[in-house]
């Protein structure tokens, strides 16, 4: 068994801030061996999504694998799909239905990320479901410390695996998340992408599986952090919208 971190962006993305190499040092710090990057579409191409593949190959090592993935988004930025395996960058602002179409001919997987972003879950059609790996049921980003509130009414168990994806872009995304695989080192991407294709993974939450993880208390607990960590940061922002920005001067460097 191995931990995996699902849903990662590096500075290939527009607007991730960490490079590969300091994501795998960091990730295998936390115990992981897997790091499943999901760069954003924009601004990539065929040549780009190779040059991608190989500076992910020499970011990893015999500690962890980073896996190169693509992150895909809707004409509307409304419905993203997260995209592993050896599948050629498929354009920008493809339509869901053709995207998975896509995918599943290429031989990858696909991944329906963060259905509260945006009520993306009511943009879901039932067709998606057989081309579809998985589903997210929880993105830190977006859901924060509790799992979406949308996302399980979705989750067909004869087809999908319940994924947790920490949608990382920086420091604050780092949290007790993890898919669970079944598979042993030394780790490469076929081997991944067997396990993957198999269904031998499984959503974790603070060590456990996410279903021992999920017993009414803890939920209660987590909703009620939740709640609070979001009042706190709105009154943040605008406490911070309020104060005047400092001059030149003030912040001790001379007018222009």
């Amino acid at each position: 068994m191995i931990k995996a971190a699902c849903h990662v962006h590096s500075d290939w993305s527009y607007d991730g801030k960490w490079s590969l190499e300091k994501l795998a040092a960091a990730f295998n710090r936390r115990g992981y061996s897997l790091v499943m990057m999901t760069e954003h579409d924009r601004g990539f191409t065929e040549a780009r999504r190779v040059e991608h593949q190989e500076a992910c190959a020499r970011a990893s090592s015999k500690e962890i694998l980073v896996l190169p993935g693509i992150e895909y988004s809707d004409a509307r930025n409304i419905v993203h799909v997260l995209v592993w395996g050896s599948v050629p960058f498929l354009g920008e602002a493809l339509p869901t239905s053709e995207l998975l179409k896509r995918v599943k001919a290429a031989g990858g997987v696909a991944v329906l990320a963060h259905p509260s972003r945006k009520n993306a879950w009511k943009c879901f059609d039932p067709e998606w479901e057989n081309q579809l790996l998985g589903i997210e049921i929880w993105n830190r980003k977006t859901d924060g410390w509790v799992p979406s509130p949308n996302a399980a009414p979705l989750v067909n168990p004869s087809f999908h695996v319940k994924f947790v994806g920490l949608d990382f872009h920086s420091q604050r995304q780092f949290f007790p998340l993890a898919m669970e695989m079944e598979i042993a080192p030394p780790l490469s991407e076929a081997l991944v992408m067997a396990c993957l294709k198999a269904r031998r993974c499984a959503p974790m939450a603070f060590g456990s599986p996410l279903d021992q993880s999920r017993r009414v208390w803890k939920l209660a607990t987590l909703r009620l952090a939740e709640a609070c960590r979001r009042r706190l940061a709105s009154s943040y922002r605008k406490i911070r919208w309020k104060i005047p920005a400092k001059t030149p001067s003030e912040r001790g460097r001379p007018e222009v």
